[in-house]
């Protein structure tokens, strides 16, 4: 299995997905593939 490039997250996207995660409608795990995103890093 090939790895992923390493991404660089614009700050706007940092804050569209911090947003979505302090509006507590959701679980951390359930955005986090709409952001394309491991679960892990959301909590970061």
């Amino acid at each position: 299995m090939a790895r992923r490039p390493r991404r660089n997250h614009a700050p706007a996207f940092k804050a569209k997905v911090a947003l979505a995660a302090i509006k507590g409608e959701n679980t951390l795990a359930e955005p986090a593939p709409q952001f394309d995103v491991h679960p892990n890093q959301i909590t970061a």
